[in-house]
């Protein structure tokens, strides 16, 4: 007697949109895995740490792919522009004389978190905002020309970012202001 092999199917290609949604979920678990190691491991100095070596990494490479012709502003604010976008956030990009406004009416990153949170998702940081505040303002800081300042200012389920020239010294800027590059 013989028995036929198992009849195997192959998976069906994944539509633009699926494929969107898993690459955000895989980005997700990796980050949350990421954090809770270093959380874990180290604790909060660890934290603090990974934040500069990520922002260390992420300002060489974006040295190394900014457009000809284009400044480091305006390539960090477009990269923090595209990277809400990818999280269907409510993001617009306001250029001003005096530098450039990045409203997020509806953060989809921390909408993201919050649907995973309702759906069981065990979150290391009880919100995004103040790591990813941390975070780019890290890598503008060692990115952007030395006499812009790059600030974050948390409002409801979104954010205001600006880039706008460095105030004097002793004038009080909005939100965290990290200016001009920071050491390696």
């Amino acid at each position: 007697m013989t028995t036929e092999p198992a009849a195997t199917t192959e998976p069906s290609a994944l539509d633009p949109a699926e494929k969107v949604d898993l690459w955000r979920q895989r980005f997700f678990e990796a980050q949350a895995a990421a954090e809770e190691f270093v959380l874990g491991e180290h604790g909060e100095e660890g934290l603090a740490a990974w934040i500069q070596a990520n922002s260390r990494i992420t300002a060489k490479l974006l040295q190394a792919q900014r457009p000809a012709g284009v400044s480091a502003t305006d390539h960090f604010m477009t990269r923090l522009q595209r990277q809400l976008m990818l999280y269907d956030s409510a993001v617009t990009s306001e250029p001003r004389p005096s530098g450039t406004v990045l409203r997020n009416a509806d953060c989809g990153i921390l909408r993201y978190r919050k649907r995973a949170a309702r759906a069981g998702v065990v979150l290391t940081f009880s919100s995004p905002c103040s790591y990813c505040q941390e975070l780019n303002t890290a890598i503008a800081a060692r990115y952007v020309e030395p006499e812009v300042t790059v600030s974050c200012e948390q409002a409801g389920d979104g954010c205001t970012w600006r880039a706008e020239p460095a105030q004097a010294e002793g004038e009080d800027a909005a939100g965290s202001p990290h200016r001009g590059r920071a050491g390696d």
